[in-house]
């Protein structure tokens, strides 16, 4: 029997499975929407996409590094108690693992991706672990550097930070435990950009407007207020850019005075690259559990 394009998006609608899923199981089911609606639920994919509307802002960041590439990823479940099935941080690791050696370019070239160590797309094996361990999952980003590496993990992955550096320092073990504290310092004070020369133009501007305002509002003289400017967007600098940080192990260096007593120390050259910082579930909307509605619904 054959169907029609009408069809696929029926079966779409009734199951909100994928429109090229919705295609293999009506080429299967030779057109016959019900079967292909049992084929769909048979594959866990019809079961998987009823729970894509659930909040996932539980999960993971997790660390993977083989030589030279170095890997962050975070994954998210609906729960906490999920994060730690060793299921789920299986898959994660296996998934970050495939990070690291094919590149994929974001998310969605990830998930057509052969996850390593397995025979299915990283897309299929996600889908049938929502289907298997019964909550939304979703791999919500990624960031992969190639070079001298460094990684933190705090929290058990609700924090992770990924730190690419230049150097040529020959004493590795002093070397590893720099570049841990400045992962370390990262994850800590969580500065948005690298150095001054980072921070946008616009971004530099608004906190400049927004100081001259403050200082105007304080009843300062328009004479003295730029001056008053200069001195505080300084120390906005040093709130947001990490070479401009106090440094957290000791306070009267800055990062900066960090990494340059350090490399006279190991008798070389360092420099902070870039890097990466993944808090767990920021930025998304958190579940709120209506216990009341919860029980009225049981009883139901």
């Amino acid at each position: 029997m054959a169907f029609t394009a009408k069809d696929v998006k029926e079966l779409r609608e009734m199951t909100g499975c994928g429109m090229m899923d919705c295609k293999k199981a009506l080429t299967e089911a030779d057109g016959d929407k019900e079967k292909a609606v049992e084929l769909l639920r048979e594959k866990g994919l019809a079961t998987a996409a009823k729970k894509s509307g659930r909040i996932a802002s539980e999960g993971v960041v997790l660390d993977y590094v083989d030589g030279n590439v170095g890997v962050i990823i975070e994954v998210n479940a609906e729960t906490d108690f999920v994060a730690k099935n060793e299921q789920f941080t299986d898959f994660v690791k296996a998934v970050a693992k495939t990070v690291a050696v094919q590149a994929p370019a974001d998310v969605e070239a990830l998930k057509a991706m052969q996850i390593e160590g397995g025979s299915q797309t990283v897309g299929e094996e996600l889908t049938e672990k929502i289907a298997k361990i019964g909550e939304n999952m979703n791999i919500r980003r990624f960031a992969r550097f190639e070079g001298t590496v460094a990684t933190y993990i705090h929290g058990g992955g609700r924090i992770g930070v990924l730190v690419k550096f230049d150097t040529d320092c020959a004493d590795k073990d002093g070397f590893d435990e720099f570049a841990k504290n400045i992962a370390m310092q990262i994850a800590a004070a969580g500065a948005q950009y690298l150095d001054r020369n980072a921070v946008p133009a616009e971004v530099v501007e608004k906190e400049k407007e927004i100081l001259s305002v403050q200082a105007l509002n304080e009843g300062k003289p328009a004479n003295i207020v730029e001056k008053m400017v200069a001195g505080r967007i300084n120390k906005f600098f040093k709130e947001v850019c990490l070479v401009d940080q106090e440094y957290i192990k000791d306070g009267d260096l800055s990062v900066s005075k960090y990494i340059d007593k350090t490399a006279k120390e190991l008798g070389g050259s360092i420099k902070v690259v870039e890097y990466a910082r993944f808090e767990k579930g920021e930025g998304l909307e958190k579940k709120e559990d209506d216990f009341a509605a919860e029980v009225a619904s049981m009883i139901k």
